[in-house]
């Protein structure tokens, strides 16, 4: 096999796996596609892996092989692919990256029963190192082959086996989740600016804020209602910032967020 590693789609998600994964491999190991010349050359210009001419290319050339085409452009992409793969010596894994497509719908497109599928769900945070990574495979995709994927993966931050029934209720917090947080700390920054901080000020104080929380809630083991009422002291600032928030149905808010996220993330997977 020429390639350890090839990637069908350089937008926003492949390229930030792309862009954690080269530099541990090398980028001499990974092969890349796009149909915009312009993710690839900057992908090529800046972790140095090497571009193919066509989808097709990276099927025949990579053992593991990252779809990271919508999940309406699945099915095209399979078929497109399908005698490529179906002519393989070499053994192969496939690598879904789409929201919503089973493992099973991905042996169904492909026409190969037996084909082995890790299916991910990785989020935008695995660019800078820091993403959580979601992954269930079939009973196909050998333990050396697992760990393969999961070393690599591991580049981009945190990766967690998850049963698939389970995998697209994961994918609204960790998938979805990271735009909710931006929002969140838009308008923290927002609050601030209307209190007169300069808004660079306001934006990293939010930032660092929403970091260390994380990180405090990651290395304590706590419940974060534990941790909000470490911080809330009786008459304080605090407490009647909170108070404000669940006058605004915040928690209500940011569940509804959530199930409307992976509603539409079974929805993508029928459609």
């Amino acid at each position: 096999m020429k390639y350890q590693f090839g990637f069908i789609g350089c937008g926003n998600m492949g390229g930030a796996l792309i862009r954690a994964i080269a530099p541990k491999v090398g980028g001499n190991h990974v092969l890349i596609a796009d149909r915009l010349t312009a993710n690839t050359d900057a992908l090529h210009d800046s972790c140095d892996v090497h571009v193919a001419g066509s989808a097709t290319e990276v099927a025949a050339d990579a053992k593991y092989i990252f779809l990271g085409v919508k999940p309406q452009g699945m099915r095209d992409l399979l078929m497109e692919l399908c005698p490529i793969l179906k002519a393989k010596e070499e053994r192969f894994v496939l690598v879904s990256m789409a929201a919503g497509i089973t493992v099973a719908s991905i042996q169904e497109m492909v026409g190969i029963p037996d084909v082995p599928v890790v299916r991910i769900l990785p989020n935008t945070p695995a660019a800078v190192g820091k993403g959580m990574t979601l992954y269930c495979r079939n009973a196909s995709v050998s333990e050396a082959e697992e760990r393969d994927v999961i070393v690599a993966l591991e580049a981009a931050g945190r990766v967690d086996l998850l049963d698939e029934v389970l995998i697209d209720a994961g994918c609204a917090v960790s998938g979805c989740g990271p735009a909710f947080v931006y929002l969140f700390m838009e308008a923290m920054a927002d609050g601030a600016v209307a209190a007169g901080l300069p808004r660079q000020k306001a934006m990293l104080y939010a930032a660092q804020t929403v970091l260390g929380a994380a990180e405090m809630l990651l290395q304590s083991g706590k419940h974060p209602g534990e941790l909000k009422d470490a911080v809330c002291s009786p008459g304080g600032s605090t407490i009647q910032g909170v108070n404000a928030l669940e006058q605004g149905a915040f928690r209500a808010t940011v569940m509804q967020a959530i199930a409307a996220a992976y509603e539409k993330t079974q929805a993508l997977g029928k459609s």
